[in-house]
């Protein structure tokens, strides 16, 4: 039996579907669209200040770590951003890794394995799905944003030890995870806590510091952050912040860390300028949660369905793949970029537009959306 028949056979079936994923090629002005699908939320990534930070650290550190970080990986930008980045979000300690997906990897199964409970949100992102699968714990699905069932599930383990993981702004639907609530169930039942902050750093929070640091968990010991650099700072990377027995152990016996190359000086470089830049402009995370409003404001006018957004997130909803992948190509055509999420990224029947509010959008940009939502509305609205 040939095994590419196989898998040509399972392309055939999802462009039927409407769910083959293609890679696109873009320009450095994005094809000349209006860019409404990255998570470039602050609009810092052609900022000079981090191109120069970049830049900066090439010239002195060379294009790549050379190493994992415990051979020669770790320069001393490596250990500057750590500290700062735990800093800036209130923790007590912090660990960069090369990207946000192996640091949840590495947070939530090296904190649990064999004997220990993970309560999952259901709509956490793919990393959170993976690092439970690997975490060899005992994996317990929570119904989205439903603290009476992690309850339950933390009241009635038979297991000693227990994590709760979520997202703090979910990808898709932009909401924010009930926080103080999840805290206080955690603690009270002996469990750590697990806040991806991807989404929520840069755009949540006094200064962006996150959805912990504005729901008053900054600091408080069984509380782990995980984040990534790729959003808000607009560089690439990861980490995890959180009390020094948290990262002791992950610098111990964190399989993604240990055996994952360092990251690299160019990005440690502009994610250091961004923190330079975000600390200095208090104004910017403000700014991308209204410019999200205004977006809601429009498709509502349209009558298309959307959510309230807690960050910069704000889905737009189609129903089914083809009619989302048509709205984007609609967008498209009325010169605007913006996501397009199918099954499995989202359930069946809410294939939506994503579309991401950057602080320096302007009215040019979000009239250039009123028009092309209103064209979405008239050919393909549900």
């Amino acid at each position: 039996m040939n095994p590419l028949k196989r898998l040509r056979e399972d392309t055939e079936r999802r462009e039927l579907a409407g769910l083959r994923r293609r890679l696109r090629p873009r320009s450095a002005d994005h094809d000349g669209l209006i860019d409404l699908a990255s998570n470039d939320y602050l609009g810092l990534s052609r900022d000079p200040r981090l191109i120069e930070g970049a830049v900066r650290a090439v010239r002195e550190y060379g294009t790549g770590s050379t190493g994992s970080r415990l051979v020669t990986g770790t320069t001393r930008l490596h250990a500057e951003l750590d500290e700062r980045l735990a800093a800036f979000c209130g923790a007590a300690a912090g660990l960069a890794f090369s990207s946000g997906y192996l640091a949840n990897l590495g947070a939530v199964a090296t904190l649990s394995g064999p004997g220990t409970l993970v309560i999952s949100d259901q709509v956490n992102h793919a990393s959170i799905v993976d690092a439970c699968r690997l975490s060899r714990a005992r994996v317990q699905i929570a119904p989205h944003r439903d603290t009476a069932a992690v309850e339950r599930a933390l009241r009635d383990r038979p297991e000693e030890h227990a994590l709760v993981v979520t997202d703090a702004v979910f990808s898709v639907d932009g909401d924010l995870a009930p926080l103080a609530e999840l805290h206080r169930l955690a603690r009270e039942h002996g469990a750590l806590l697990v806040i991806d902050e991807a989404h929520a750093l840069g755009v949540v929070g006094e200064y962006g510091r996150g959805a912990a640091w504005a729901s008053g968990l900054a600091g408080e010991p069984d509380v782990v952050l995980t984040l990534t650099l790729s959003k808000s700072l607009a560089s690439q990377g990861g980490a995890v912040l959180g009390a020094p027995e948290v990262i002791e152990t992950l610098i111990d016996t964190g399989r993604t860390m240990i055996f994952d190359t360092g990251l690299n000086p160019a990005a440690l470089g502009a994610a250091l300028a961004a923190l330079d830049v975000i600390e200095s402009s208090p104004e910017l995370p403000a700014r991308a949660r209204s410019n999200a409003r205004a977006i809601v404001k429009i498709a509502e006018s349209h009558g298309l369905e959307s959510s309230v957004p807690d960050a910069a997130v704000v889905p737009v909803f189609l129903g089914e793949a083809r009619a989302a992948l048509r709205g984007a190509e609609i967008c498209a055509e009325q010169g605007l970029k913006v996501g397009c999420f199918r099954p499995p990224s989202v359930p069946e029947g809410r294939a939506c537009l994503r579309i991401t509010a950057r602080a320096s959008l302007n009215e040019v940009e979000l009239t250039g959306l009123d028009q092309g939502l209103g064209a979405v509305a008239q050919a393909v609205a549900p």
